[in-house]
């Protein structure tokens, strides 16, 4: 297994700023590559590789033939490391998931031993097509690789490669013969990414792509060394203890009948959340806000950086009731009204 890569300790500005506009570099070189592939989606592939980056899983959300198995695929091809795709039915076993432990001869003994075969699992970017169509016990073979990135087989537990990225797809419309995400495996999710339609001129340009003599392919521009050290700094970026403040109230807006609650006993919160986010929420407002800073070339997290990704760390995190299902109000729109009910500076 690969270990993580230790960052040289920043000690000058000098330093600090070469540092920052070099990871906003090569993000952007990542940025671009992926680009000539994926037509559009813009903000899409940014908040997947600040998901990379800030070492979390992506879960994708969209209608079919958007791209997103194209976007995963693109990825893995521009940072060079091992891609595997699985394909969730409602027939897949988790043994076909992690591996399993086959019986194998030894041709000069003759003996029979078992031998653990391992999954595509083991890639290091690893494709959930469809995860919503797996059983609950083929969808829970996952949590052990997304949180420890590890596998246990027969009381054996391998670790990860890493850098190590699970990117899920799920369908939202297509309810027949699916199962929901649990939430402990939704939380397990740094992210999740609504993928929309294209516009006119982006869908212009994919059909010139896709119907036409040439393919472009993405080259490579990172590899999984140089992924772990762009890891290691993303860490070292300083959070003031006003905008972790900050965050912490974010999250405790999130939860109802509580103090804290976002809006008081008569806000939406208490109105509409049947259960708010976890700690990991507030673990993916700071990561994601410290990948946000370094791209525009800063090395410490403001308001802003933690308000870009707030709806992307707290959409599938917050579970609403069915008074929100009457009235039509999805999870953005409730994570927007909390935002604009927690201030930014102040409080408890």
């Amino acid at each position: 297994m690969s270990s993580v890569a230790k960052q040289p300790i920043l000690e000058t500005p000098a330093e600090v700023r070469e540092a920052c506009e070099k990871f906003r570099t090569t993000f952007k070189q990542l940025k671009d590559e992926v680009g000539k592939v994926v037509v559009g989606h813009s903000e899409v592939v940014e908040a997947v590789l600040i998901s990379l980056f800030a070492g979390g899983n992506v879960l994708l959300e969209g209608v079919p033939g958007l791209g997103k198995t194209l976007l995963v695929r693109t990825l893995a091809q521009a940072l060079h490391l091992p891609f595997s795709r699985i394909q969730f039915t409602p027939d897949l076993m988790p043994a076909d998931v992690i591996g399993t432990n086959v019986v194998m001869e030894d041709p000069a003994t003759g003996r029979r031993k078992f031998e653990f075969q391992r999954g595509p699992i083991f890639a290091q970017v690893v494709l959930a097509d469809e995860i919503n169509r797996a059983t609950p016990k083929t969808q829970s073979a996952l949590l052990e690789a997304m949180q420890e990135r590890s596998v246990t087989s027969g009381g054996t537990t391998y670790k990860l490669v890493q850098p190590f990225l699970v990117l899920a797809t799920q369908n939202p419309i297509e309810q027949e013969g699916t199962y929901p995400l649990p939430e402990a495996q939704l939380d397990r999710f740094l992210f999740k990414i609504v993928v929309g339609y294209s516009q006119l001129d982006d869908l212009m340009t994919i059909l010139d792509r896709t119907t036409g003599q040439v393919n472009p392919e993405a080259q490579k521009v990172l590899d999984g060394p140089r992924i772990l050290e762009m890891q290691q700094l993303v860490r070292g970026v300083i959070v003031a203890p006003h905008v972790k403040n900050y965050v912490a109230r974010l999250v405790l807006a999130t939860h109802p009948g509580t103090a804290t609650a976002a809006g008081g006993a008569s806000g939406p919160v208490n109105k509409y959340v049947r259960c708010g986010a976890s700690p990991r929420a507030a673990q993916a407002l700071m990561m994601g806000g410290k990948v946000k800073a370094l791209i525009e070339g800063r090395y410490h997290v403001g308001f802003k950086d933690i308000q870009h990704i707030a709806t992307l760390c707290l959409r599938h995190r917050l579970l609403v009731n069915f008074e929100a299902e009457a009235d039509k109000l999805d999870t953005d729109a409730l994570v927007k009204q909390v935002m604009e009910l927690t201030p930014t500076e102040g409080g408890r």
